[in-house]
């Protein structure tokens, strides 16, 4: 989904203006007729907003008033000010007021672009900056986490119930998808948040020393003991440890992962004293626990000591919608990180991301991001960054079978079937309209018309100034053919 953008002016020409160039440029908008409405807006939680064109001369609230509005509230969005008064005074006020970017009406569309893209950049990137700082310190929160999925929000939901308690947390869930990225945030949402972060990769240490890097070694237990360690375990003592993979874990530590995990208390090898520690465990997944138990590869009490609290996290390619979102995310970190200016993605680049099935998840994601940033040479990702990915998504396509009949979410929307719109994420070859009838005659035009229409409207959510452009139509034009193809329902 592209970023929100709110436009506050009093003058409905100029709010219309301002709604066709920013559309034009693949932002969503979002309008207020003065500085009360816009405030509104601003204290409901279902409202995203990512910047904001204000008209500094409103008859209610004004433009300082509402960006005085977001100071006191302390919501940190992007105002580009806007006035057809552009004395020194009204630019000085408004930057002192917290304006980001000031234009002079009539601002020509060129500017305004420049503009948001400057600082919806801008905000990307500092937003990125205080995630990174966040992480290494240990104290990212639910709220870092990148989504608005439906099948997540009950994922963060008990993550966040999860971290106001020292409970055991099995993450679960494919290769990629994120588990660690949930564990530091339920620590960092907990009142351990403070104490370390731990993390250990149980199928990345060698099986002969799994118990000295868990639970330490004294100098001298075996050869090539040169010195103390202290083991994972007692690095995490008051904070989590993180036990990736720990399907992976030999069973010698298994049990002594068991012993440790029943007494609160370690033996480092080579000593006999017990040492006692308070460590929140959070352990993941990719494999099938319960299966691994029954074949024996498990120890029984071990599952039953981590299954306490389990999480799945669903794959990519179930949240679709995340796409858009982490792959901005990503350009933003990859970009500053290697000094080029790249400033955005293109909407076909979008539209072929969202397309792939990622068998790699996120992982995968972040790291065709990495790689499009390196291979660009102007200021926009398109398709020409993603040669693997658009060869996977033409071989995905070309082994859907065509269809005679028109596909259920196609069919379901057609006149005869329910009135609501069903959401279609990716048009493929598999959502065909049919030209012909089921007695092979060709259909009426004006049939063929309706379920283009109500299509177009189900591919892209109801965004009626989408469906417009894409049809390549005025939208009064549109709203004309709805109510004389009896599409008002839609």
């Amino acid at each position: 989904m592209s970023e929100v953008v709110l436009i506050v002016d009093d003058d409905p020409v100029q709010r219309r203006l301002l709604e066709t160039t920013i559309q034009r440029y693949g932002y969503q908008t979002i309008v207020a007729d003065g500085g009360d409405a816009a405030v509104k807006l601003f204290t409901r939680p279902d409202t995203r907003i990512d910047a904001v064109v204000l008209d500094l001369v409103m008859p209610d609230l004004d433009g300082l008033g509402v960006l005085a509005f977001l100071r006191e509230a302390s919501l940190n969005i992007p105002v580009i000010v806007q006035t057809a008064h552009g004395g020194i005074d009204n630019v000085v006020s408004a930057m002192r007021a917290g304006a980001t970017d000031f234009v002079v009406k009539p601002a020509s569309p060129e500017r305004l672009e420049v503009s948001l893209r400057n600082v919806l950049a801008a905000r990307a990137l500092a937003g990125e900056l205080q995630r990174l700082k966040r992480r290494h310190e240990g104290t990212l929160t639910i709220a870092d986490v990148i989504t608005r999925s439906a099948a997540m929000q009950p994922v963060l939901k008990a993550a966040e119930k999860a971290a106001a308690s020292a409970i055991s947390v099995l993450l679960e869930g494919e290769s990629g998808v994120g588990k660690e990225l949930i564990a530091r945030a339920i620590h960092g949402s907990g009142t351990r948040r403070a104490k370390p972060f731990v993390a250990v990769n149980g199928g990345a240490m060698p099986e002969t020393l799994v118990e000295s890097i868990l639970f330490g070694h004294e100098k001298g237990a075996f050869t090539g003991a040169t010195e103390r360690h202290a083991g994972k375990f007692v690095e995490a003592d008051g904070g989590t440890l993180f036990l990736d993979e720990v399907g992976e874990l030999p069973p010698p530590a298994q049990v002594k992962l068991l012993r440790a995990l029943q007494e609160g208390a370690v033996e480092p090898v080579g000593r006999r004293k017990v040492v006692k520690l308070d460590v929140r465990i959070i352990s993941a997944t990719n494999r099938n626990l319960i299966a691994d138990v029954k074949a024996g590869r498990f120890r029984e009490d071990l599952f039953y000591r981590l299954h306490v609290f389990p999480l799945s996290v669903p794959p990519l390619r179930t949240r679709r919608e995340d796409v858009p979102d982490l792959a901005r995310h990503f350009l933003t970190r990859f970009a500053a990180e290697e000094g080029k200016r790249v400033r955005g993605i293109s909407r076909e680049a979008l539209s072929l991301l969202a397309a792939a099935n990622w068998p790699g998840n996120v992982r995968q994601l972040e790291n065709a991001m990495f790689r499009a940033v390196v291979l660009a040479e102007g200021e926009e990702i398109g398709i020409n960054e993603f040669p693997q990915i658009a060869a996977q998504v033409s071989s995905d396509e070309a082994s859907i079978p065509q269809l005679s009949e028109p596909s259920p979410a196609i069919a379901a929307s057609w006149p005869d079937g329910p009135a609501d719109v069903v959401p279609v994420r990716i048009a493929t070859p598999a959502h065909t309209l049919p030209i012909t009838d089921s007695h092979g005659d060709v259909r009426p035009l004006e049939e063929i018309e309706r379920d283009s229409i109500r299509f177009a409207i189900s591919h892209y959510r109801g965004q009626m100034s989408e469906v417009a452009r894409k049809l390549r139509i005025g939208r009064s034009t549109l709203y004309r053919k709805l109510e004389g193809l009896g599409l008002e329902d839609a």
